[in-house]
């Protein structure tokens, strides 16, 4: 029996992992909502399950490649991999309309530039004080810090090492889940009650799901703005960090 399953999951490898990523999902969401109270979005609890399977597959194998190591789970490696995750990308981008980005104004057009802008400086500083010295794995770094989309994004783009890659999600991990837990408190200290200082919020942080777990927490009608600049956050970072941004590291740090 076991011998015949193995079989069929090693033979339909991409449609196990389908299955394998909805009930991490699933998991995920549901430990959300009983153990925090949706305060952690269940995406961000679902990366921490991820990077966990990972390390085990990594440890179990010996391999490279975390629980794609693993014949019957072999197809998380082609899910994961640039094409879908380049696709998923993509498709985000048309979720958002350019007629929403207008209603921020230019002070939501400004956060955005700036949350990008500031959030790479901090993590090139940090990646710097580590010991990073090249501009690849500074960039990556810096982009991760944006969020956890643009680090892995940057750092296929640029050539940088699978370490680099996995910091470069981890920092933008830390800065979610650090938006979900500290939106709530922090709102009443910044103004964070009324739409227009959501959008300039989801513009400066970028993590789309930080902010919008954040902003469910405080308001729940403010998560659509929110969300709104988080998602063109995503988006300006893919285009900055691989391209102007690094060429900046570059100059600077080459």
């Amino acid at each position: 029996m076991l011998e015949t399953l193995s079989k069929v999951f090693s033979n339909n490898p991409l449609i196990v992992s389908f299955a394998v990523i909805g009930i991490t999902m699933y998991v995920a969401y549901v430990l959300s909502d009983k153990l925090t109270k949706g305060r952690i979005h269940g995406s961000a609890i679902a990366i921490i399950l991820g990077l966990l399977l990972a390390y085990i597959g990594g440890v179990l194998t010996g391999g490279e490649k975390g629980l794609a190591d693993i014949s019957i789970f072999a197809g998380i490696g082609l899910m994961g991999g640039g094409m879908l995750r380049d696709f998923a990308i993509v498709a985000t981008s048309f979720g958002a309309s350019f007629d929403e980005i207008k209603k921020a104004g230019k002070n939501g057009v400004a956060a955005l530039f700036i949350g990008v802008i500031l959030s790479f400086v901090v993590g090139v500083a940090i990646a710097y004080a580590f010991g990073y010295r090249d501009p690849i794995s500074l960039t990556t770094i810096g982009a991760g810090t944006a969020t956890y989309i643009v680090g892995p994004v940057t750092g296929a783009a640029i050539g940088a090492s699978s370490e680099v890659i996995t910091i470069s999600i981890a920092a933008g991990l830390v800065k979610s889940i650090l938006t979900m837990i500290g939106t709530p408190f922090i709102a009443k200290y910044i103004g964070l009650n009324n739409p227009r200082s959501a959008m300039v919020y989801g513009g400066l942080m970028g993590t789309t799901s930080g902010v919008a777990a954040g902003l469910a927490a405080t308001d729940p009608k403010l998560v659509p703005y929110g969300a709104v600049t988080a998602t063109f956050y995503t988006g300006l970072g893919v285009l900055l960090a691989p391209s102007v941004l690094y060429l900046m590291t570059k100059a600077i740090f080459g």
